[in-house]
């Protein structure tokens, strides 16, 4: 049975449990869901995906908690991921986050589970987006324009009635967003919404339209590693705080996610839920090591550092990964 995200703000619950509703909630709408990234660090708690939709998605009570650099972290593996970073939150230090609205923190967009309910199971978008200053929606001014024209009022006129400039409405009918007031003005003057959805995952106008900060570079550690993929053809993006190393691109239509460390029941641990990230997101997970102990854990392929030495062409990378684990499923 799937607890209810309706009444999930309104409770005091454990993240744990937060996060099991909130998993619930995406199979419910359709989604693949990942295991748990149950490592530190993490920039997401579970990846899901819902035919050619992925989501990278942070679960946390409060959402003061999200920083600068696990935002930018989670904007970088959209980009190389090709998915869509996303926190699903309760509350802030000083209230709960309302229903209906789409907050943004870090350039990342920020739901309440009601929101996240709305939009995935019920198909429904919110309207309403928090900015600096308060809550504001999109007016769609093309409907503006002809309401105002087929009632025969001038810009004056509306700008009279809304108390604002005439300047100001101009620029509502050029698509400039309004505050919620002002849209509850024009509901109530014309008899109709005049507002469109929130346009979260294609649009850049209500987020953070820069590109976000350059990938760290590698630590001491993983630099080997890093060589060999660049030598034998990769685009490698180290990571900060995933539970993978680095995210490496082909150029095709192959992505390779890397850990790195010694065999120890942390790293299966965190082959695991590579495993199960990579099932997710269509990537091949691939774990380094001194010495494997077997080929693979669940869908990662173990390989040991001297095999990735002798490493000459890709080819031959990706055939090590396949003698391992077998065909890429995605």
């Amino acid at each position: 049975m799937v607890l209810n995200p309706k009444h999930t703000n309104r409770e005091v619950m454990g993240r744990s449990a937060l996060v099991g509703n909130v998993t619930a909630m995406l199979e419910d709408a359709g989604f693949i869901v990942s295991d748990r990234c149950a490592v530190r660090p993490k920039s997401f708690d579970v990846a899901a995906r819902r035919g050619e939709e992925i989501l990278l998605v942070k679960i946390l009570s409060n959402i003061d908690a999200f920083d600068a650099r696990t935002g930018a972290e989670m904007r970088r593996l959209g980009e190389y991921l090709g998915s869509t970073p996303l926190v699903i939150g309760l509350r802030t230090r000083d209230q709960e986050l309302d229903p209906g609205v789409a907050y943004f923190r870090h350039g990342v967009p920020v739901f309440s589970p009601d929101t996240a309910l709305d939009l995935f199971v019920e198909g429904v978008p919110p309207l309403i987006y928090a900015a600096p200053g308060g809550l504001y929606v999109n007016i769609d001014s093309d409907v503006l324009a002809d309401a105002r024209e087929q009632r025969g009022w001038s810009l004056g006129r509306l700008a009279q009635e809304l108390g604002v400039s005439r300047r100001t409405v101009s620029k509502y009918e050029d698509g400039m967003d309004a505050s919620v007031e002002v849209a509850a003005q024009l509901k109530q003057l014309f008899d109709a919404p005049l507002t469109s959805p929130v346009e979260l995952f294609e649009e850049e106008s209500v987020r953070e339209s820069e590109a976000p900060p350059d990938a760290p570079d590698p630590s001491p550690e993983d630099e080997h590693v890093v060589a060999v993929l660049t030598r034998v053809g990769y685009d490698v993006h180290p990571t900060d705080r995933a539970p993978f190393e680095t995210v490496s691109d082909d150029g095709e239509a192959e992505q390779v996610l890397t850990g790195h460390s010694e065999f120890t029941k942390t790293a299966e641990k965190r082959a695991r839920i590579m495993s199960s990230v990579g099932r997710v997101t269509r990537t091949r997970p691939v774990y380094i090591v001194d010495t494997a102990p077997r080929e693979s854990v669940g869908g990662t392929a173990l390989i040991e550092h001297d095999e990735m030495s002798e490493l000459e062409e890709r080819d031959d990378f990706r055939d090590l990964i396949t003698e391992r684990v077998g065909e890429n499923p995605a």
